[in-house]
């Protein structure tokens, strides 16, 4: 059975996080860095896959209304198990890559 591919299931939230945390990141580098939160997810083992591709499934429908992005920032105020986890797991790995690539990006994303 062919697994479904995390970006379109995390890519847009990610992406909305990412410009979130450094708004003066290139847009060109989000995408980098988004592609390669996806295939990261795309690479977790299946049962911990499965568990990020739900929740992401969740944060994706609830985005996708009027205000969602808002009403997706509350619900990660929330202590709910695992969920306040998602945001932690994509910005992990996003920094990791920004870092790692491109040293001198300021806190902001802005490429120096």
């Amino acid at each position: 059975m062919r697994q479904v591919t995390a970006l379109p299931v995390v890519g847009s939230f990610a992406d909305r996080l990412l410009a979130s945390d450094l708004p003066d990141l290139p847009a060109d580098r989000r995408r980098e860095a988004v592609s390669f939160i996806a295939h990261r997810v795309d690479t977790l083992p299946s049962f911990t896959r499965f568990g990020v591709l739900v929740i992401g499934i969740v944060f994706r429908t609830l985005s996708s209304f009027p205000g969602g992005w808002t009403a997706s920032r509350l619900v990660l105020r929330l202590p709910l198990p695992f969920v306040a986890e998602y945001p932690r797991l994509l910005r992990s790995l996003a920094f990791a890559y920004v870092w790692e690539h491109w040293p001198d990006t300021g806190p902001t994303g802005v490429a120096a």
